[in-house]
């Protein structure tokens, strides 16, 4: 099996992240790396032949309807189950335009603004990963 690409988007206003709360039930989260019941920044696959800053602001419009005025890539992670691999892209987003709303409402039950200072403790495994990496200043690990 060979690693996929993907993207994820951490959207920062007034020192908050928003992250979205995943279905609890697994066929519903619709993830290859579990994370079922978790909270999670929007993101996902990268299609053939797309640029990886265009799967960023794809995801995020198709996730949150919000779009992207500015994206930085911010570091690179890789993502590992039993089951499957990735290398991600990882972006933030410090400026956009329109409200947030559940667009995918089967994976995606509802969105929210938290402190980037004190997060929860049930947050997607790959998520906290940026967002330690974020506040550490890694770029890649």
């Amino acid at each position: 099996m060979k690693p996929g690409v993907g993207v994820w988007v951490m959207i920062l206003k007034d020192n908050k992240v928003l992250l979205g709360l995943r279905n609890p039930d697994k066929e519903k989260a619709s993830s290859e790396l579990d994370g079922e019941g978790t909270w999670t920044m929007p993101g996902g696959k990268v299609d053939f032949m797309e640029k990886l800053v265009g799967a960023a602001r794809r995801e995020l419009e198709e996730e949150t309807i919000l779009k992207a005025t500015d994206l930085v890539l911010i570091s690179i992670s890789k993502d590992m189950t039993d089951t499957a691999h990735f290398v991600t892209a990882d972006f933030l987003v410090k400026d956009f335009v329109g409200e947030v709303k559940v667009m995918e409402q089967k994976e995606i039950i509802e969105w929210k603004w938290f402190d980037i200072n004190d997060l929860l403790s049930n947050l997607y495994k790959t998520s906290k990963v940026v967002l330690e990496k974020y506040n550490k200043g890694i770029i890649y690990g």
